[in-house]
């Protein structure tokens, strides 16, 4: 004969699993809008021109984040520092990020814009993150000699300048292994392969790596 359990104790039961349930249906979306939140504002160079977005050095990252924090690629083909400081504003409002890294300035040296004005874009740029409470990551650019050596010194040393000033971190070469690699490089020499994706993700990663333990995420990927 079946043992029958009290309707009280029943009712008991009951209640405590349907609490349990609601406990794990709020607690799952609090803990994914828990996690840092990392915006990336680039170019092509970000954007995977060329190639499928998936295969993308900010699309291996997320990846690599997966479960740990989230990667918003904001980055767009042919964006100039202006475009971005432009955008910027509105998706700090809208993703409130933790950290924003910031890939822009190789169009404006393609098309020989003043540096004194891709500064004044980026250090804005720099500026607006901080006062939404986000680190900032700095992913310098060269470019080819074709302005002549005074105009590419101008260029370059933007970067480095800002990151003094602001103290921020700086990758001061996304492509450093890989521009002069003709194998890496698709036929118009300016964007990388999807085999060349990787080694920009290791470019960013150990100045990237230090921000996100900041911001409270667990690293099990090696940063050297």
């Amino acid at each position: 004969m079946r043992k029958r359990i009290p309707v009280g104790r029943a009712q008991g039961v009951l209640t405590a699993c349907l609490l349990w349930t609601l406990l794990v249906l709020v607690a799952v979306p609090a803990a994914a809008a828990e996690r840092p939140r990392v915006l990336v504002m680039g170019d092509s160079l970000s954007a995977a021109y060329g190639i499928e977005r998936e295969a993308g050095w900010v699309s291996l990252l997320a990846r690599r984040l997966e479960g740990k924090a989230r990667v918003i690629n904001a980055s767009i083909s042919g964006e100039t520092s202006g475009g971005g400081a432009t955008r910027l504003p509105a998706l700090l409002e809208e993703h409130a990020p933790d950290l924003v890294v910031l890939e822009l300035g190789g169009n404006d040296g393609l098309r020989g814009l003043p540096p004194q004005q891709m500064r004044a874009n980026l250090a804005g740029m720099i500026e607006q993150s901080r006062a939404a409470d986000a680190e900032v990551l700095l992913l310098g650019i060269d470019i080819p000699p074709n302005y002549g050596p005074a105009y590419r010194d101008a260029f370059t040393g933007v970067y480095d300048e800002l990151a003094d000033r602001f103290e921020v971190a700086l990758v001061p070469f996304l492509l450093e292994g890989v521009a002069l690699d003709d194998s890496l490089m698709q036929d118009d020499g300016i964007h990388p392969t999807a085999a060349a994706q990787p080694a920009l993700l290791d470019n960013v990663w150990p100045a990237l790596a230090p921000l996100l333990e900041e911001e409270g995420v667990a690293l099990a990927v090696r940063r050297d």
